[in-house]
């Protein structure tokens, strides 16, 4: 799995937001891509790259290509009736006590919830396809391991909240280890902050 934020001038990095991101799961023969003012979509037509090389054809034209072969990703914010089912999804491999917290918590809050896990930077893209409601990361990251999930995720529509500053997660920092941040629709991104967070962040660092 691939996520491709690339830290130099020409990378999509635009001062402290990520404005494009690209993540290819090979299992599933899946690409997600997103970029500012374009919009995330999943695209899982591999074979339309086939022939790209022989095309005399404009940037332009192939993106248009790759678009028309492609699902776009929105989330819906639109929210009719209480919600009393969530999923959460988490790291197969960084389980942390915050994270335990935060899934009974929410049970309490929610009456049911679902907790799923995935790898690397597909969670980011479960979220941007609707497949799961919050990731919540209360371990270490780096930059470059969340830039390309969270614009895909931005671009659909979602939020990915720093939960020190409550602002969108920032780059190009001095230190480039992220802090812990929830991503998911923006609304419960909201409600979750409201809700949760405060007994999560006093909690004993691990």
């Amino acid at each position: 799995m691939l996520g491709v934020p690339i830290k130099n001038p020409d990378a999509p990095i635009h001062k402290d937001r990520p404005m494009l991101g690209v993540i290819y799961t090979p299992v599933k023969d899946t690409f997600y891509f997103a970029a500012d003012g374009l919009g995330a979509y999943k695209m899982q037509n591999y074979e339309v790259f086939e022939g790209f090389n022989n095309e005399s054809k404009s940037n332009e034209e192939l993106l248009q290509k790759i678009i028309n072969n492609s699902t776009k990703l929105l989330l819906n914010h639109s929210i009719t009736e209480p919600i009393n089912h969530i999923t959460i999804i988490g790291s197969r491999s960084h389980k942390t006590k915050q994270l335990e917290e935060f899934v009974e918590s929410a049970r309490e809050g929610y009456g049911r919830v679902e907790s799923i896990s995935a790898g690397s930077s597909l969670k980011f893209c479960l979220i941007a396809e609707g497949l799961a409601d919050i990731y919540p990361r209360f371990g270490p990251t780096m930059e470059w391991d969340t830039a390309a999930g969270q614009a895909i995720v931005e671009q659909a529509g979602g939020y990915v909240m720093d939960v020190v500053s409550k602002e969108s997660l920032r780059y190009n920092k001095s230190n480039l280890m992220n802090p812990w941040f929830i991503a998911g629709k923006r609304d419960m991104v909201k409600t979750v902050e409201q809700s949760y967070l405060p007994q999560i962040l006093n909690m004993p660092f691990e």
